[in-house]
């Protein structure tokens, strides 16, 4: 292997760094400690040893079940891009070299020079000043303005929408909470349970066999209780394109925890819920992919028929929540909002809408239908979730 560096490679510090940045992207706990972890390993292992350095890496960036499951993914998309299939990447310039190889030899150049740096030479990256943290101006001459086109690549461009990984966990450990106080509605079926309220009589004589018929062990039933079916409708229409990304992440948040079905809407809904219950290494990418992909008009009162009619025809019944996530701002006629909102009220279900103003907006169609809704909730932060707690029981 040519020890010499292409002509576009980077330092191998800032190679590191880059690839901690995006394993904190992905939810890995990867700090300073682990990164300078990771560097010994790479000077004690040496350029040759891929399989073994993968191993050291994986040893010291992996916290979790979930973190060793999406390494093997994180790792090939960093350092062997060539091998992903299926993926184009169109840019204005060219890609930084990531052969791991060649950057862990670069390590041992780098390491073996003198410690002063040469003059006109810049200090390795740390994850702190990793490439780009200073690329967001707008300006001709900036590597994000090149003639139209972007180096970064459309599903990273995430400028206000990214989450820590703290973040994240605390979103889900809020989702936990709610649904633990959504009221269970009482069912038609019975449990065992000990003690119980009624006699359950055939369990009892099965156990009465061991002690020669008598009933010494008698069996309880209690009523079986279940937590209401929740559906979340995400707005992600041209208006919401700025809040969409917080929509999206709550409702996965709760598709995790409540098992909830989430519906994306613009001018046609459709399902998302195999994507948000998914728990793979690019669920962030996957969730501004649905922000983008969507756009141009609103029509809200035909996605809520289709919810109701086809969508879930046979889970909306007594006692399902049904939250909105919407501006209210509707292009079906002003009438048509108010009527799908009776329908999913005439299936016995509590309504909610979250809208992203302090105060309810001002669309006709939604001024209208203010009594088919139990209650409006502002949404524009999770701290305003974290608000309306109480009010979601």
């Amino acid at each position: 292997m040519n020890p010499t560096r292409t002509p576009h490679a980077v330092p191998p510090g800032q190679s590191l760094a880059g690839f901690a940045a995006m394993l904190r992207d992905h939810g890995l706990k990867v700090g300073v400690a682990e990164q300078q972890a990771m560097l010994q390993a790479g000077m004690a292992l040496g350029a040759l040893q891929g399989e073994r350095l993968r191993a050291a890496w994986r040893a010291i960036a992996c916290h979790s079940a979930r973190d060793w499951r999406q390494w093997p993914e994180l790792f090939e998309r960093y350092w062997y891009p060539q091998r992903l299939k299926g993926q184009v990447r169109v840019s204005g310039q060219m890609r930084p070299s990531r052969d791991l190889r060649q950057a862990v030899q670069e390590m041992h150049t780098h390491m073996a020079a003198p410690t002063a740096s040469a003059p006109g030479k810049a200090a390795p990256h740390t994850a702190s000043d990793a490439p780009g943290a200073s690329q967001h101006t707008g300006d001709a001459g900036s590597p994000r303005a090149m003639g139209g086109a972007s180096r970064t690549e459309a599903l990273h461009q995430r400028d206000g929408q990214m989450w820590l990984p703290q973040e994240l966990g605390a979103l889900q450990q809020l989702a936990r909470q709610i649904t633990a106080e959504l009221r269970p509605r009482p069912t038609r079926r019975w449990q065992t349970a000990q003690p119980g309220r009624r006699l359950d009589l055939r369990q009892t004589l099965r156990r009465s066999v061991a002690w020669g018929g008598e009933p010494l062990r008698p069996a309880w039933q209690v009523q079986r209780r279940e937590p209401p079916r929740l559906f979340i409708l995400a707005d992600v229409s041209r208006s919401m394109e700025a809040h969409a990304p917080l929509f999206l992440r709550i409702a996965r948040a709760f598709a995790v925890a409540a098992q909830a079905r989430v519906f994306v809407f613009h001018v046609r809904l459709a399902e998302v819920t195999p994507l948000m219950q998914r728990d793979s290494a690019a669920i962030q990418e996957k969730i501004n992919a649905v922000t983008a992909g969507f756009g141009a008009g609103t029509r809200i009162a035909q996605s809520l028929q289709d919810f109701v009619r086809i969508h879930a025809r046979a889970q909306l019944h007594r006692g399902a929540r049904v939250w909105i996530f919407s501006d209210g701002f509707d292009t079906d006629a002003p009438e048509a909002l108010p009527e799908a909102l009776r329908a999913v009220r005439q299936r016995g279900a509590r309504i909610t809408w979250f809208h992203p103003t302090r105060e309810v907006p001002a669309a006709t169609a939604l001024q209208r239908s203010r009594a088919c809704v139990e209650r409006f909730i502002p949404l524009a932060s999770v701290n305003d979730l974290a608000a309306a707690r109480h009010m979601l029981h």
